[in-house]
């Protein structure tokens, strides 16, 4: 078994964390994000991992940056086999890449070098891909440009939510990492450079979110299905003489025409630049989500309506 550190801070690299504890291996200090102000008292919140870090009475380091000579001093003096590294969220300079005895290892969510960056999961989905899958990163410096030690593809659900995508991926990449930990412990683990075609996953920002209607209905699927749950693809219509946003998490693609943003018929179906989408699982601003004939049960869109 290896002493290792942890560095992580969302859901998705909770399952790593677990499994590294579960396959045995020492884990002398877990870094994460700081506290950040979340909810409507904006009362400082603890990352996912921290929570789990301090339920198994693991040590808690929560540092701002990792550039200054005193953190890294910091990391080094932790002598760690191995780094860890899961939806961190800092880059890890020079020195903390070189200060664990083996090096530090990245479990990044796509076929690298497919999709490097911050939001791999969204995009892939967005771009209406295939597959995807988890690499197992010998980290260097740079944007995920480090040698793939291991690789997994997995498809991607027709009708799949990045919601969904997201937790397949965090569970079966927590058995990859435990996996490579073996391999690197055997002397067994085999990094290779990556190949050509990077293409870059950047932050999902607020205007990747509004549907234009005027787009093809496949490329929304794509949309409402890479930023479901979370933010939400959404358009606007008038609710009781007031204009609302209103989220769609879930769509289906339909062949009818019209107008685009007219609604073709009393189920939610929408027209588009090219074919229609059925509007299957939507949310209203401060309500949860439901199905569209609930929505329309107590709001109801006739056929001909324009949404924005």
């Amino acid at each position: 078994m290896m002493r290792i550190v942890f560095m992580g801070t969302p859901d998705f690299a909770v399952p790593t964390l677990g499994a590294v504890l579960g396959a045995g291996h020492e884990v002398a200090a877990v870094y994460t994000q700081p506290p950040r102000a979340a909810g409507r008292g904006l009362a400082p919140r603890k990352s996912p991992v921290q929570l789990l870090a301090e339920a198994k009475h693991i040590p808690v380091l929560t540092p701002e940056r990792l550039k200054g000579k005193d953190e890294q001093e910091r990391f080094r003096d932790l002598e760690v086999d191995v780094a860890v590294v899961v939806a961190y969220g800092l880059i890890l300079p020079k020195p903390v890449l070189d200060a664990a005895r083996l090096g530090c290892f990245n479990l990044h969510a796509s076929l690298l070098p497919r999709w490097r960056g911050a939001a791999p999961i969204q995009r892939a989905i967005m771009a209406g891909d295939a597959e995807t899958g988890n690499a197992i990163m010998r980290m260097a410096e740079g944007l995920d440009t480090g040698p793939i030690c291991l690789m997994e593809r997995v498809a991607i659900g027709a009708d799949e939510t990045a919601g969904a995508l997201h937790d397949r991926l965090a569970a079966r990449g927590a058995n990859l990492m435990v996996r490579a930990l073996s391999e690197l412990e055997q002397g067994q683990l085999d990094c290779r450079e990556q190949g050509d075609g990077a293409t870059y996953a950047s932050k999902i920002e607020a205007a990747d979110t509004p549907i234009d209607w005027a787009r093809p209905a496949a490329e929304l699927h794509n949309q409402i299905l890479g930023l479901s749950p979370h933010p939400g693809a959404w358009f606007e219509a008038e609710l009781n003489g007031k204009r609302e946003r209103i989220k769609v998490l879930r769509a289906i693609t339909a062949d009818n025409q019209g107008d685009p943003g007219t609604l073709l018929d009393d189920r939610l179906t929408v027209a588009c630049g090219e074919g229609a989408l059925r509007l299957t699982e939507i949310q209203r601003a401060g309500k949860r989500p439901m199905s569209a004939d609930e929505f329309l049960r107590g709001v109801p869109l006739a056929k001909g309506t324009a949404v924005l």
